[in-house]
């Protein structure tokens, strides 16, 4: 009972989770920390973290480029550095995504 409450709670908490690389530059930096949190919806612009289709446990963090239906495509602020985006893998689901909602800058890390 205690486990499939921890679950049901897990989906809908904010989560914490750390820029690894460059593709969104200079929106966001390496070693920068995002408070993300689960919502129904998404729109053109937003800033989510979202798992990668081919890596379970894998999190990317991606500007929504478009929404189209239960699906989203999602894109890379940096065209100069190497990127894993909607570009590679096709689009992705909202469900079980995060929005990004506060950014935590780099020096308080």
């Amino acid at each position: 009972m205690l486990s499939s409450l921890l679950r049901t709670l897990r989906g809908r908490l904010p989560r914490r989770f750390v820029v690894a690389d460059r593709s969104m530059e200079p929106t966001l930096v390496a070693g920068q920390g995002l408070i993300a949190v689960p919502v129904r919806g998404a729109g053109a612009g937003q800033l989510r973290c979202v798992e990668h289709p081919a890596r379970p446990g894998f999190w990317l963090v991606k500007r929504v480029e478009r929404v189209d239906g239960d699906q989203m495509t999602v894109t890379s602020d940096n065209d100069d550095a190497p990127t894993v985006d909607s570009a590679t893998f096709g689009p992705v689901p909202i469900a079980g995504s995060y929005r990004v909602v506060i950014r935590i800058p780099h020096r308080l890390m």
